[in-house]
């Protein structure tokens, strides 16, 4: 009896470690170069992961706001696809999943189809670069992706890095670039990150931290990518209005929770 007891109490203890498994788990996406990637990459990719606030907690995060260098204003509907872009006095209104959207230049609503397209075209791309500037971290196994581990160095900021090497496949609208990034070897946080406009670049085009870690909602994110390029007005929410991604009126931040 006593052995019975030992055994239901050891597979309860090993059901409730799997679903534990489970609930960590940070699978890639669909189209991630899981063969072609290196084992340790993969790790490492997972801690980053793990630091910035855990899977579910990305999973769960729903709007998210940044004003990208001072230049722009985007909130994004992470469960839809929908983003609002102010850029002076224009506001684009796109969605990301499907490229359609509405389009204001200064005080003239567009409405000629070819015009509207090409300037929904523009916001994508806009969302694209200005979300992976803030977000790339999250976005290690993407689809497209084949990840390299290149080994430890230290970065300018100083600290001992592993690092890793993303490429990419049949994917975006730059598949030629490449990134080194930093991850700390304590933290596991990106420290830095080298952009080469093209694979076979031997020298970085941009070379910059990422510092000043915060948290917003339940994940952690960097604002300060060095002089001249602070990532601000950062913030997490669960509740936005449906009308900032379908009116061109001003936005009412007071009703954001």
């Amino acid at each position: 009896m006593k052995k019975l007891f030992t055994l239901i109490l050891l597979l309860f203890f090993t059901f409730i470690t799997v679903i534990a498994q489970q609930k960590e788990a940070n699978p890639a996406a669909q189209g991630f170069n899981a063969n072609a990637s290196d084992a340790k990459a993969i790790q490492i990719a997972d801690e980053v992961m793990q630091a910035m606030g855990g899977r579910q907690n990305w999973d769960d995060t729903h709007y998210i706001v940044w004003n990208f260098f001072g230049r722009r204003k985007l909130i994004w509907d992470k469960y839809t696809g929908d983003v609002r872009i102010e850029s002076g006095k224009d506001i684009y209104l796109v969605n990301i999943n499907n490229n359609s959207g509405q389009i204001k230049m200064g005080e003239e609503i567009l409405t000629n189809p070819d015009s509207i397209k090409k300037y929904v075209e523009r916001g994508v791309g806009t969302w694209i670069n200005d979300s992976y500037w803030l977000l790339m971290p999250f976005k290690l196994k993407d689809s497209g992706v084949t990840l390299k581990y290149l080994g430890e160095q230290t970065p300018p900021e100083g600290k001992p890095a592993d690092v890793l090497q993303m490429t990419f496949e049949n994917v975006g609208r730059t598949p030629d670039n490449k990134y080194r990034v930093y991850v700390d070897k304590e933290s596991r946080l990106v420290s830095h990150w080298e952009y080469f406009q093209k694979y076979t670049d031997e020298k970085p085009s941009i070379s910059s931290p990422w510092t000043n870690y915060q948290q917003y909602g339940k994940i952690i994110l960097s604002s300060d990518r060095g002089p001249n390029r602070q990532l601000s007005q950062i913030a997490v929410y669960s509740e936005i209005p449906k009308s900032v991604f379908t009116s061109f009126e001003a936005v009412d931040y007071s009703r954001f929770k």
